[in-house]
This record gives structure tokens, sequence and C-alpha cells, in this order.
């Protein structure tokens, strides 16, 4: 079996990973669920590449990435569900079908009339799939309304940020990203009452009404929350490696310093990135 350019040959070399007794163990071991994870994370690996701007290592994540949609299709095809061809095809239609500004008689649309049509025609597709079951005698979806089609396995940030974008097209929003700030300070005070009062459940629930509201000021500013903590992340780290440097240029590791040393040195860092002597915020602040 020899590489090539051809996803044909992928196919192929799935198929033999997973026959029986002359394919791999592992491969042979894995369904749907177990795959899952791995598909995840090849996702998030692709988009990593993307951020540290490596497009070389781009490819190679692009490929894992591919796998993945090959690995599912070839379980699905063992079990006389669907292969890659019906996969592709379902892909194909699709984007025709939600793109007749461009493949079909609508032309020179604004991107607001673009996302307009798109939801409508997401919509048309959802009744579609529903008249189907029911004339096939299949009983109804179990998800629905609002809400429907945005999973419970995407990242928790992501997940309440699209289901804000859902519930706003039915007009359950805020009016501004002012009024979403007042919210957030009403959900910080909440949080300081039951850190007063005790009980972790408590604690959890608010503070989890606090993030979800911030979400919601982020998506109102126009900010993609997970790209801002994102960059947050980045910049904690890179802080606190300057930080790391110059205690161990003093013969200390963080944890043999005082709190005020490492705040010096996190104002340093931050004057350093700036070009200015900034604010002191604390040695957990961005």
């Amino acid at each position: 079996m020899l590489p090539s350019r051809d996803l044909a040959r992928l196919v192929e070399i799935m198929a033999a990973l997973r026959t029986p007794e002359t394919g791999c163990p592992w491969d042979l071991e894995q369904d749907f669920s177990t795959i899952a994870p791995y598909t995840v994370e090849e996702a998030y690996e692709v988009a990593d590449a993307i951020a540290r701007g490596d497009l070389a290592d781009l490819k190679d994540e692009l490929g894992d990435l591919l796998l993945q949609v090959v690995f599912h299709s070839q379980l699905a095809r063992e079990q006389g569900l669907f292969e890659l061809g019906d996969v592709v095809e379902a892909i194909t239609t699709k984007l025709i079908r939600r793109h007749p500004h461009v493949f079909g008689a609508a032309r020179d649309l604004s991107p607001e009339a673009v996302k307009a049509l798109w939801s409508e025609i997401k919509d048309a597709e959802k009744a579609e799939r529903a008249a189907a079951r029911a004339a096939a005698g299949l009983p109804p979806e179990t998800r629905g309304g609002a809400l429907e089609g945005v999973p419970a396995t995407m990242p928790a940030m992501t997940r309440a940020l699209k289901l804000q974008e859902k519930a706003g097209r039915v007009g359950f929003d805020w009016n501004d990203a002012r009024a979403v700030l007042d919210k957030i300070r009403e959900e910080t005070e909440e949080v300081s009452e039951v850190l007063d009062e005790g009980g972790l459940a408590a604690v959890r629930d608010e503070v989890g009404d606090l993030m979800f509201a911030v979400v919601n000021l982020a998506r109102h500013a126009g900010i993609d929350p997970e790209a801002a903590l994102r960059g947050t992340n980045e910049k904690f780290t890179r802080r606190f490696a300057f930080l790391e440097v110059a205690l161990a240029a003093r013969g200390l590791k963080p944890q043999d310093a005082t709190l005020d040393e490492m705040e010096a040195l996190w104002q340093q860092a931050k004057h350093q990135e700036r070009g200015t002597d900034g604010i002191a915020d604390g040695p957990a602040s961005a």
C-alpha cells in the first residue's frame, strides 16, 4: 500500500485497517463513541495550528481531521448505513441549496440578506425533515424548538454563545451591551452573597450565571468570547513566563518568592508589553 494524493486511497487504507484478522487490533476495537473524542481533539489541533501560524503543521492536522471523517464513514459503511460518497453528496447538496446567491437565481445580496436567507433555508430544511419522518411513520425528533441544533457536547462557552444567538433570533435578547453589563453587576452581587452563605452547589450555579452573562456581553460587543479568552490565556502565559525567568535570574522559583515580589515582576511584564507603567491590578489579572 503506497501513499497517494487520491482520497480513494485513504478510504482503502482505512478499510484495510478495519479488516478482521489482518487489520489493526486497535482500529478494529473502535466504534462511533470511542472515536468521537479524537474527532473533537483533531479539530482543536487544526485550530491550534492556525492560531500559531504554522501552516506546515496545519497540513498535517487537516489530514488527521480528514481521517476522522473517513473513519466514521467506514464504521457506517460496515453497518450498512452510509459511506464517504454519501457524506460528500450530503454536504455538496447542502452547500448548493444554502447558497442560491451563488448557485441560483438570487444575486447581489448584502451580507445581512445572505444571513437571513441562510436561516430561512435551514428552517425549510427542518420542516422537510419533519414531514419526511411523518411520512415514513417515524416519531418526531426528540429535539426541537428555537434552541435546536446546539450540541450538548460542545465546549460550554461556545455552546452558551450559540444558545444566546438562537434565542436572540426569536426576540429573547437584551437591547444593548450596557444592559448586559448591568446584568453582570447583578450576577456578581449574587456570587458575593452565596460566597458569604457557603454551599458549593450554590456558588457553582451563580458563577455559571456570571460566566453566561459575560459571554452575552462579548456577543453584544461583537467579540468572540472564546477568542477573547484564548488571547488572555496567551497573555497570562507570556507574563508568567517573564516572571519565572526573572525569578530564576535571582536563583528563585515562584514558590520561593513572596506575592509582592511576583506582583512587582508582573507589573514589569505588563510595562514591557504595553510600553506604559499600567495600573496595578493583581497577580492573576490580565
